[in-house]
């Protein structure tokens, strides 16, 4: 009755079509006298050439400029996740829409009862306890359904080694959001896996998209890392990304070396600036 580790899968079901026109559409609205019908007009007209609109984005991408973002969409499916990690999930909630699997309408059948299993309960020799308990759990659950108990009180029996299926719709902005937070090492190992799946899917179909998915200390993102030292020193990439404490020795070291002290002159230039009289 219990399987183990339940297989992880992630598939993209859809993206918003030409996310990359639709990119320069949004930035070119912004920062162009054109209105939009006069950009979307070269733009279906190869006036404005596949590379150009490329470039174009790229560079925006480095401005932080984030809000056209919003308009590129993600569709994604999602199976063999703990109960534990739609906990964490659905904690995302600006830019992005969740459909996930009903325990309350779907009766779980014993071919299909799995649960996600982490491997940690295998290398401390629990493994086998593991599976007694969740076949224990199992067998009261079904025998709840055959005594008549509605299975949304059935329900109450799993634990949150159950598993559940997303279907997500998700705009770009919050994706990096996400994977800023949850490709993180410190985020925990199921979530980890599984926005990890998702950039691997987003890379495939649109790479210049999926390139910009990285954790926070990313060279596309903030850059270091804003976590305890004593985890940067632990993450596997912590000797190839700079701790945020390593930029405030940098910053000392500026402060009381050559920096020239601000006079009241310097301050009010930069107050008044662009506004003289």
């Amino acid at each position: 009755m219990v399987s183990g580790r339940m297989p992880l899968e992630v598939i993209l079901i859809d993206w918003a079509r030409d996310p990359l026109q639709k990119l320069y559409g949004a930035y070119r609205t912004c920062y162009s006298p054109k209105t939009p019908g006069e950009v979307w007009s070269e733009i279906r007209d190869g006036t404005i050439s596949p590379e150009k609109i490329r470039a174009f984005i790229s560079e925006r991408l480095k401005t932080g400029h984030a809000s056209p973002l919003e308009q590129v969409v993600f569709w994604f499916g999602i199976s063999g996740v703990s109960r534990s990690l739609s906990h964490q999930f659905v904690r995302h909630r600006i830019g992005i829409s969740f459909e996930q699997q009903s325990q309350r309408y779907v009766k779980f059948k014993e071919e299909r009862l799995e649960f996600v299993r982490p491997r940690t309960w295998e290398k401390a020799g629990l493994a086998d306890e593991y599976d007694r308990l969740m076949a224990e759990v199992t067998r009261v659950y079904l025998r709840a359904l055959e005594k008549g108990i509605p299975a949304e009180d059935a329900r109450f029996v799993l634990p949150n080694a159950a598993p559940t299926n997303f279907q997500v719709m998700v705009n770009f902005t919050e994706l990096l959001h996400i994977a800023d937070l949850r490709l993180c090492w410190r985020a925990q190992w199921e979530i980890r896996h599984m926005v990890a799946l998702m950039r691997r899917e987003v890379v495939k179909a649109v790479p210049e998209l999926g390139g910009q998915l990285q954790p926070k200390c990313g060279d596309r993102r903030m850059g270091y890392c804003d976590e305890p030292l004593d985890e940067w020193k632990r993450c596997p990439i912590g000797k190839v990304r700079p701790h945020k404490e390593q930029l405030f020795e940098i910053l000392e070291q500026y402060r009381h070396g050559s920096a020239v002290p601000l006079t009241e002159k310097d301050i009010r230039e930069v107050e008044d600036a662009g506004n003289e009289g």
